[in-house]
């Protein structure tokens, strides 16, 4: 592909967690790794980083993992942490383990709490990431919530004013959208990643949040067919949807 970056075979391989650069070397010694079917014995060659491949290498009769630039969609389950190093579950850990020594490391597009479940994604494209994340961009996160209390009507024109200003801070929110979905439920739509943003909301006008789940982000929804727990590599095209 024109333009495409190009690699050590050797540093490329390292740097997604194949091993060693010696380690390496001595794989493609012994026809571990094949490109385009054909025994890959020299591993200082540079190669264009593709998004095709995964499907024209082979490492120990294996496909390649997918190259730099992956972003990953989990429906993360409750009690597992957006972090690296905390104690307890951590959605890293339902990734392959080699996919855990990458560099760049894989990383999560913002957090979601431990008992907040639904859509996360994470990427090793650190562009990407800041992308999705900066303020600029506006990129709508939805979340809907079941609440300890009935809404008593007032929430969403508080919300969608655009000056709720929260506990312990005192610059205001941007405007949300509140659509209810029953005296106990409702969608909420933010444009902002601030701490423990939905649940505050919500104590801001004197309820709890019991339950929170995200169901989308910019134009990405999370699929019914994904479990909690489970994940899947996203295409161009649906990391483009993000910021429709």
């Amino acid at each position: 592909m024109s333009g495409a970056p190009t690699a050590r075979v050797d540093k490329l391989l390292g740097s997604m967690g194949y091993g060693s650069r010696s380690e390496i070397a001595r794989l493609g010694k012994v026809g571990g790794i094949v490109l385009d079917g054909v025994d890959l014995k020299d591993v200082s060659k540079r190669i264009a980083i593709t998004p095709d491949l995964a499907t024209r290498m082979e490492i120990d009769g294996r496909p390649l993992d997918p190259p730099p630039g992956l972003v990953i969609m989990l429906n993360k389950p409750l009690g597992m942490t957006c972090s690296h190093k905390e104690d307890g579950a951590l959605v890293y850990e339902v990734l392959p383990e080699r996919w855990r020594r990458r560099d760049p490391a894989i990383s999560t597009i913002g957090r979601l709490d431990k008992q907040t479940s639904g859509l996360l994604l994470l990427t090793d494209d650190g562009d990407l990431l800041h992308r999705v994340i900066s303020p600029k961009r506006h990129v709508a996160k939805v979340y809907r919530a079941t609440l300890a209390r009935p809404l008593v009507g007032t929430e969403g024109d508080l919300f969608a004013a655009g000056g709720l200003v929260l506990e312990g801070e005192a610059k205001p929110l941007a405007p949300a959208a509140l659509e209810v979905l029953s005296e106990t439920e409702a969608r909420l739509t933010v444009t902002e990643g601030r701490y423990h943003m939905v649940r505050r909301m919500f104590a801001a006008v004197g309820n709890h949040v019991e339950a929170l789940h995200r169901e989308r982000v910019g134009g990405l929804s999370l699929p019914d067919d994904l479990a909690p727990g489970t994940w899947r590599l996203l295409t161009g095209a649906e990391t483009e949807s993000l910021f429709v």
